[in-house]
This record gives structure tokens, C-alpha cells and sequence, in this order.
């Protein structure tokens, strides 16, 4: 299947997952700003909230422009993303920035995999809302520093990652299998997307990220 045979309402869905995930984060960051040490440090999430929700207004934007309510493509996705953030609240600074980090890494390289299954300009807009890689540098940056000022907080951080990570594949199976299911739609599309080679890609690049900011897998 090519991604010109694609069905529309498996676009609509991504999209409105993916807008979603941006409103989630423009949220997730204009309050974890709070937990910033110093006012640098909360400036600088809370420029990077506000990048969130300009990707969100593109992708609703986006939206509106197939004839689509934002709200009706979101709606499959409120729940299980919801929860993935309400189990996994950051205590400290730290443990924000290593859940942007990871969180929102894995979401990237999937939605980057996914996103060869979609036409222009979908594809695009997909691509261009994903985070650029001054967010991951902030970010460990910020988990080396914490590490280093206490070295124990490596421990402590490698075991809320892996946390994350498994919080996040439980979620996933929430979302593939949410009405409308996109995911299910786009991933299962013959010869486009090798399952198993995907997680591994998936897992592989983890490992990379949590041994580039000093923590174990």
C-alpha cells in the first residue's frame, strides 16, 4: 500500500495524535518550568512550551483545512496519553528534563518511522514538528549537570527512565488500539514498516540517548 492509497481517516488520526502529543507538552513544560532552579532554566522551557503549541496550531490548522474538528481527531488519544503523564509526574527538575528527554525521544523516532507512510504535505508537517536537536542537547546538558553535582542522582535517574520507557510501550498498546486506531492503520502497512526491525531501531537509539547522558539502560 502506498502512502497515496492510504484510507483519510488514518491521517486524520495521526494528526490528531500528534496534536494532541504538542498540547500535552505545551502543558507538561509551562508546569514543569516551575520546578526550574534558577530563572535561565525556566525561560528556557518555557520557550520551548511555547514552540509546543505552535506545532499544535499547525497540525490543527491542518485539521480544520481536511474538514476535520481538532477536537473529534484528538478525542481517541485524551485517555491513554493522559495517563501515560499522570502516572510518570516529575518530582525535581531532574527527573523533568530526563522525562523530556526520553519521553519525548522514543515518541520522535516513531512518529519519524511512521511518517514515510504519508503524502506530502503531511508527511512534512509530521517531520517538522518533532523536536530539533538543541531540545535533546538542553536536556542533557541539564542531566549531566545533576549528575555530576550528586553523582547518586544516576541511579535514581536511569531507574525513572526505564520507567518511563515501560510506562510508555504500556500506553502505546492503549493508543494503537484506540478507536479509530491509526497507529494500527499506518504501522500495519505491508512492506512499509518491519515491526520487529522498528522496536529494535526503537531500542537501539534509547540505549544510545541514556548512555549520551551518563545514565545506564
Amino acid at each position: 500500500m502506498s502512502a497515496t492509497d492510504l484510507p483519510d481517516h488514518a491521517v486524520v488520526d495521526l494528526l490528531g495524535l500528534v496534536a494532541f502529543g504538542e498540547l500535552l507538552a505545551f502543558e507538561r513544560m509551562a508546569v514543569d518550568a516551575r520546578l526550574a532552579p534558577d530563572l535561565r532554566r525556566r525561560a528556557a522551557l518555557g520557550e520551548m512550551a511555547a514552540a509546543e503549541i505552535g506545532n499544535y496550531r499547525r497540525l490543527a490548522d491542518r485539521l480544520a483545512a481536511l474538514g476535520v474538528l481538532p477536537d473529534d481527531a484528538m478525542a481517541p488519544y485524551v485517555e491513554p496519553l493522559q495517563a501515560y503523564h499522570d502516572s510518570t509526574e516529575p518530582r525535581d527538575w531532574a527527573e523533568a528534563v530526563t522525562k523530556a528527554y526520553v519521553g519525548d525521544a522514543i515518541t520522535d523516532d516513531f512518529l519519524r518511522e511512521i511518517a514515510a507512510a504519508l503524502a506530502e504535505p503531511d508527511r512534512q508537517l509530521v517531520l517538522d514538528v518533532l523536536h530539533d536537536s538543541s531540545y535533546a542537547d538542553f536536556a542533557v546538558a541539564e542531566i549531566r549537570a545533576a549528575v555530576e553535582a550528586d553523582p547518586r542522582v544516576a541511579g535514581r535517574l536511569s531507574m525513572w527512565a526505564r520507567r518511563l520507557v515501560g510506562e510508555a510501550l504500556s500506553q502505546a498498546g492503549r493508543v494503537a488500539a484506540a478507536e479509530r486506531g491509526a497507529l494500527t492503520a499506518l504501522v500495519a502497512q505491508s512492506g512499509r514498516v518491519d515491526v520487529p526491525g522498528l522496536f529494535g531501531r526503537l531500542t537501539a537509539a534509547h540505549a544510545t540517548r541514556m548512555a549520551a547522558a551518563g545514565l545506564n539502560n
